[in-house]
């Protein structure tokens, strides 16, 4: 368990805050991660790498020459936002284009994505490789479902080794493909991590017993099974990794032994050991393996084995000098150090006045964001106990993070000089709700907002038909960013109703408040009936059995929402300018 912190929210900034102080030789801090404190040659790629925290050496740890040049760094096990993915490969880039590469997770996916879209617009070419190493979260024949777990370090490790040859950006990215493909990885627990100020582990793993084919952001395994003996665990993972061999794969190939937290080096090594004879029985050569702590999940007892098949490329990009805080191959001589003080960006100025209505407005939009907090803050313990059940138990602190800043940045909004209309108002909570919470929740919570204020705009008067298009304007959003559909148990099951209960009560003449009312009712309702359904996206897909009988977190975080929004606007009924 996590013991050392002041404030469990502040936990991954101020560890990185720390371990950027601890490793000032090789990393230095920037908004939203690191990148390198060295000088790297005019026109080398950019490799880009990260995720949540709590997996040092993972991603930080990785950030030096011959390896990576920049890391995001989220929240734990949340996703870094799309802002800081954007500006730390902003910091990184260095004229030759960026390569991102990060497991495969639906966050990661929406955030890293938006920055890629962002960075290329802006004249950065920039590439995405997605690790999908993982063999329990899909089978062969859907290799792109596949997470990424250790294997993030063969692919860094290899696209960051052809970046440092000089190879232009299509080889980098060809490369880490190609360590990609050829990458093969298997773990299993003891017991759960804990997430720092939580009671309980995430998950229990009974006595005598062993989980098979757990995630590295908590996720239970897929399967339990007897507790094995040292040799029959080692069996255990050889076999079933070399059952999934990639396609000509050779004999050559580096085993990994990752510990996930509290697995102690001794025991490690002692399963290395009869991992190593395993192969070798096979008849495969073993090249420059690694045992030790690379790929972790806070204090989870367990570990896990991964394969990279090697060719003649992929044997000399793994070999080649790397010198980070956490992974250290060969020598690298000593570099300049890079100033990455650069000056920030003025921020835009809004010149815009608010007309009365959208001014009035946006003064009830701040005031139902804060109602929104307060559900969310009272509910938090909840959604995450529901979110650990198939997922990774961050649901409800990455909600509380993200609907905490977006009351900040709309408070901070509403009291700019001149005011500001309710758009202006959304659009600084949304930007703010993405970037604190993370996670495939703050990338489709933050973005919805944004897009609901846009469809409000700066109005000189609002009716019922304008409320009816910012619900359908943040169902939209939604829908169109998470690529997800009804039934797939996610939010999206409880906003559809939500959206087409609401635009029916509109047509029909209701006030908003009614139809608001009507609208949460029908949310409520679709939230309960997800308990019936197995997941078909985001990180409980690979444990949709576990998942029946208990509703999606996301489906029932806004149900509470919608729900405490229909009392606060009976409560605090519209002020006049902007009554619909």
């Amino acid at each position: 368990m996590t013991q050392i912190f002041d404030d469990p929210a502040d936990f991954a900034d101020e560890a990185l805050d720390g371990f950027t102080a601890a490793n000032r030789r090789y990393v230095s801090r920037v908004d939203g991660g690191v990148v390198r404190a060295t000088a790297s040659p005019q026109g080398q790629v950019a490799v880009v790498v990260g995720g949540g925290s709590g997996h040092y050496p993972a991603f930080a740890g990785l950030v030096g020459a011959g390896l990576a040049a920049g890391s995001a760094c989220g929240n734990m096990f949340a996703s870094p936002a799309a802002g800081q993915v954007y500006r730390v490969a902003q910091a990184a880039h260095n004229g030759g284009g960026v390569l991102l590469s990060y497991g495969n997770y639906a966050g990661d996916v929406l955030h890293f994505g938006q920055a890629q879209v962002r960075l290329n617009a802006e004249g950065i070419e920039t590439r995405t490789v997605l690790v999908t190493d993982d063999i329990a979260s899909a089978p062969a024949d859907q290799l792109d479902k596949r997470r990424g777990i250790a294997g993030d370090l063969t692919v860094f490790k290899v696209a960051g080794a052809a970046a440092e040859e000089g190879l232009d950006l299509d080889e980098v990215e060809r490369l880490a493909v190609l360590a990609n493909a050829r990458t093969r990885s298997l773990g299993v627990a003891f017991d759960g991590c804990t997430l720092p100020g939580s009671p309980a582990p995430l998950f229990h793993v009974p006595a005598g017993r062993m989980a098979l084919g757990l995630g590295i952001h908590g996720e239970p395994g897929i399967s339990e099974h007897p507790l094995p003996t040292a040799s029959e665990l080692a069996q255990l993972l050889v076999s079933r990794l070399l059952d999934d061999r990639p396609e000509h794969p050779g004999t050559r190939v580096v085993p990994i032994v990752n510990g996930l937290g509290t697995v102690k080096y001794e025991e490690l090594f002692l399963l290395f050991g009869k991992v190593e004879k395993l192969l070798t029985a096979a008849g495969l050569t073993v090249v420059e393996p690694e045992c030790g702590e690379l790929v972790t999940s806070l204090d989870m007892s367990g570990l896990s084995l991964t394969l990279l098949w090697l060719d003649d490329e992929l044997e000399r990009l793994w070999a080649a000098p790397a010198d980070t805080p956490a992974f250290r191959k060969g020598a690298v001589a000593r570099r300049a150090r890079r100033d990455v003080s650069a000056d920030a960006a003025a921020p835009a100025t809004d010149s815009e006045r608010p007309t009365p209505a959208a001014a009035a407005l946006g003064r009830h939009a701040l005031s139902a964001i804060a109602a929104v907090r307060d559900v969310v803050v009272e509910h938090e313990q909840e959604l995450g106990r529901l979110d650990a059940i198939a997922g990774d138990g961050d649901h409800g602190i990455g909600m509380r993070r993200g609907v905490e800043a977006a009351v900040a940045a709309a408070q901070s909004a509403a009291t700019s000089d001149g005011g500001a209309s309710v758009r202006r108002i959304l659009a600084a909570a949304g930007e703010a709700w993405s970037e604190k919470a993370g996670g495939t929740s703050g990338a489709l919570w933050g973005t919805a907002v944004i897009a609901a204020g846009a469809a409000l705009g700066n109005r000189d008067r609002y009716t019922g038909r304008d409320a009816a298009a910012a619900v359908e304007a943040f169902a939209s959003a939604i829908t169109t960013l998470g690529q997800a559909g009804p039934g797939d148990k996610t939010m999206v099951d409880a906003l559809l109703p939500f959206r087409d209960a609401f635009l029916t009560e509109i047509s029909g003449g209701a006030p908003v408040g009614r139809a608001l009312a009507a609208a949460a009712a029908a949310a409520r309702g679709a939230a309960d009936l997800t308990a019936g359904l197995r997941p078909l996206k985001g990180r409980a897909r690979p444990l949709a059995e576990r998942s029946l009988g208990h509703p999606d977190p996301g489906a029932v975080s806004f149900a509470l929402i919608a729900e405490r929004l229909g009392r606060h606007l009976e409560a605090e009924p519209m002020e006049q300018g902007a009554k619909a």
